[in-house]
């Protein structure tokens, strides 16, 4: 669901087929009733409990829509929504492909292999690919570990964990790449953790992939979680991860609150000790999650961006399609006329801001508004496609796949004397 909409519910966008979507039901519809009980006054949690129910049963929605004079019955009937934690891929360029991997749950591996081979339909050969990790909070560490093998040769390791009372545990690539090398780039951010964190620091250190972002969240403990009563657990950590060089991925956490700790981020948060060396012989250091080898900050978001990502575009989305055809031809991209019509449209009702400031994020608005006008006319896996397709940090990604192919060249090179001199002696 949405923002609040003058006291009201608004949907943000129904999956594409789930129950919500098949029956009709689309982005900026104004939740009026639900089951004859009205929303007037209810917060979003309090509606979606009306929603919620057994699976198979019914549930009636009635909705305001903009642009049609008389409220729209919907009967949904409930079920389970499933999500893809690998999204559709597609070709940035011919050659250079892009996925993003949402989560890491059960089927994650599996779906990367299917999604790779779907796009092998389209494409000989690939000549780059790049790895979106972005807010991606990790998951199951076999799924993890199944990612990095796909890329790796056999027998690489990717992860290690030990503690004072347990072992080393290692875990190498099974199956490998089986000789499928083409040059990688990783995208990862500050919100990018746990397994994302050890599928980017395994290919860092062998030199496979370059890793292009932020610094990610430092999250490396194996835990394990004993029930307690009322719903409550205890989580007692008893090792922690390391990545193939040996780096300790977890950040420092003593001395801090846990406010601190996951809003905070202190960026010099590596240890200066923990310093390690990759396959081809880089300088990286542990302690403080996984430092790209390239950096690209997304800048913070200043009060009209804030106020457009609230409820801005939103509105204006639902008022413009209140009149418009929400037929849009693939490729469409707001023209000037649409720039200007948001423009007015934010004057008019209240938004504060100069011409400087519009003008000045003039591409991130068109992006973000892109992005909205996508969710109705057509599904929010659509306007995540193009989101991705517009972005300035996946361009940069691709200006670097000719240096993420030279890194891992030289790796290969820096290995391969490594081995003759073992040889020799």
């Amino acid at each position: 669901m949405g923002p609040q909409t003058n006291g009201k519910t608004a949907v943000k966008a129904p999956f594409p087929g789930s129950p919500a979507y098949k029956v009709g039901i689309r982005p900026g519809d104004v939740i009026v009733s639900v089951n004859d009980h009205t929303t007037e006054g209810l917060n979003t949690t309090e509606i979606a409990d009306l929603l919620k129910g057994p699976r198979g049963t019914s549930v009636k929605i009635v909705v305001s829509r903009e642009g049609s004079p008389d409220f729209l019955t919907f009967t949904v009937v409930r079920d389970e929504i499933s999500r893809k934690s690998v999204q559709d891929a597609f070709w940035v360029k011919p050659g250079i492909a892009y996925v993003k991997i949402l989560s890491f749950n059960e089927t994650t591996s599996k779906e990367l292999i299917e999604t790779l081979h779907k796009l092998k339909t389209d494409e000989s050969e690939f000549a780059g690919l790049i790895l979106d990790l972005r807010d991606n909070p990790g998951g199951l560490l076999n799924e993890g570990v199944a990612v990095a093998d796909h890329f790796l040769p056999k027998g690489a390791l990717i992860v290690s964990h030990r503690g004072r009372a347990a072992p080393e545990k290692a875990y190498v690539a099974q199956r490998g790449n089986r000789g499928h090398e083409f040059p990688m780039v990783v995208l990862v951010n500050r919100f990018s953790a746990s397994a994302a964190e050890i599928v980017s620091g395994a290919l860092q250190d062998h030199d496979r992939a370059l890793i292009l972002g932020e610094t990610t969240f430092g999250k490396g403990l194996v835990q394990t979680v004993y029930p307690m009563g009322d719903g409550t657990g205890l989580a007692l950590t008893w090792a922690h991860f390391y990545t193939p060089s040996g780096r300790l991925i977890q950040r420092d956490y003593s001395n801090k609150s846990f406010f601190d700790y996951y809003y905070h981020r202190d960026e010099n948060a590596r240890n200066p000790v923990d310093v390690k060396q990759t396959e081809g012989g880089r300088t990286v250091y542990g302690g403080g999650g996984i430092t790209p080898d390239e950096k690209y900050e997304s800048s913070k978001l200043d009060r009209l961006q804030a106020e457009l990502l609230r409820t801005g575009l939103f509105n204006f989305t639902r008022f413009y399609f209140g009149s418009h055809s929400t037929q849009l031809p693939k490729g469409w991209m707001p023209d000037d006329s649409v720039v200007a019509d948001l423009r007015a449209y934010l004057h008019q009702h209240g938004t504060k801001f100069t011409d400087e400031d519009f003008d000045k994020h003039l591409p991130w608005i068109k992006r973000n508004l892109t992005h909205e006008m996508y969710t109705t006319a057509f599904n929010v896996d659509d306007a995540d496609a193009m989101f991705e397709r517009i972005d300035p940090e996946v361009a940069k990604a691709v200006e670097l796949m000719p240096k993420a192919a030279a890194l891992s060249e030289s790796a290969k090179r820096v290995v391969s004397q490594r081995m003759a001199a073992h040889g020799q002696r």
